[in-house]
């Protein structure tokens, strides 16, 4: 096992990055994914726990993938068969274990406290997978997929439509804010649906620095009016109930993305979705499935800014 870097570095929340780590770790990303044999040996004898406790697609698939091609290994551990789950262990000391036997430790969490105490206590460096409150390693992923696609992201706007007290959103106004692109969240007046209070002053915090502009508005048009990046996620996140579908869809049915609120953005607009998404419901078929949409290209960069995440915060580059 490699001698750790002398000050760690972890991946909790992307707001804890600052804007030339971020960028530095996108450009790594475009690298990879250009010249991923360059860096086929780059984690060889280095192992990744990955933690779940939440379920996944994209994120275990593309987590062990990555470590894979860059020649490490990668271990699933399912936290409900944990020691952890059953109270019968703490996180410190599941954190103090882990620490000594692997090299990297990624974990999907419920509970954001969770992954913080993981990184206060591992001394192996720690990802944020995605807990209830942020999910910095998609975010990280939509920056890349932007920049692929506009070239930068200064002066350049991302409209976010529908529910919008989700990691998805509090993830993409810390990220927007770092790096000086404007963002408008677009969803209904009541508490329930707006990000996070304490998240949006930080975030209007870090983009008075950044000459970003953040705002909130329950009017979709205005929201995407000269948008470069039109972006919506799942109204029916993993912890709401099954019961509340209905009242939510209803509640949120004014800001499905489809083509006419597509129409109000720029002409070369993109259109993101982090999925697993529903056709018909946050956005229409039309849209994902049209000319402006790269949600699989968004996808796709999931394997490469992790691939760029491992290597940085493993030191390995």
């Amino acid at each position: 096992m490699k001698a750790r870097p002398k000050k760690k570095l972890d991946l909790v929340a992307l707001a804890d990055w600052s804007a030339p780590l971020i960028e530095r770790v996108v450009e790594l990303g475009l690298e990879v994914k250009a010249h991923p044999d360059c860096y086929r040996d780059a984690m060889a004898r280095r192992t990744l726990i990955m933690i779940f406790e939440k379920p996944s697609l994209r994120t275990r698939v593309s987590f062990e993938t990555g470590a894979t091609q860059l020649g490490g290994h990668a271990i699933y551990y399912d936290m409900s068969t944990s020691p952890l789950a059953a109270g019968k262990e703490s996180i410190a000391d599941m954190a103090a274990t882990l620490s000594r036997y692997v090299d990297v430790i990624m974990a999907r969490l419920f509970e954001h406290a969770a992954i913080v105490e993981l990184a206060r206590r591992a001394t192996a460096p720690v990802i944020n997978g995605l807990t209830n409150h942020a999910h910095p390693t998609q975010a990280l992923a939509d920056l890349m997929t932007i920049r692929e696609k506009k070239g930068g992201w200064k002066g350049r706007k991302l409209a976010y439509l529908g529910d919008s007290r989700n990691n998805m959103t509090h993830s993409l106004l810390s990220g927007c804010a770092r790096v000086g692109m404007h963002m408008t969240v677009g969803c209904p007046s009541r508490a329930e649906f707006r990000p996070d209070p304490a998240v949006l002053r930080q975030a209007e915090r870090l983009a008075a620095r950044s000459g970003a502009k953040i705002a909130v508005t329950d009017d979709p048009a205005a929201a995407v009016k000269g948008a470069d990046v039109v972006y919506t996620d799942s109204w029916m996140s993993y912890h709401i109930p099954a019961e509340q579908r209905e009242a939510r869809l209803k509640a949120l049915a004014p800001y499905q993305v489809n083509a006419a609120l597509m129409r109000r953005a720029k002409r070369d607009a993109i259109f993101m979705n982090c999925l697993p998404a529903q056709r018909g419901v946050e956005q229409t078929a039309e849209v994902i499935d049209g000319p402006q949409s790269v949600v699989f290209d968004q996808a796709e960069n999931r394997l490469h800014v992790h691939k760029a995440i491992l290597l940085t915060v493993l030191d390995l580059v």
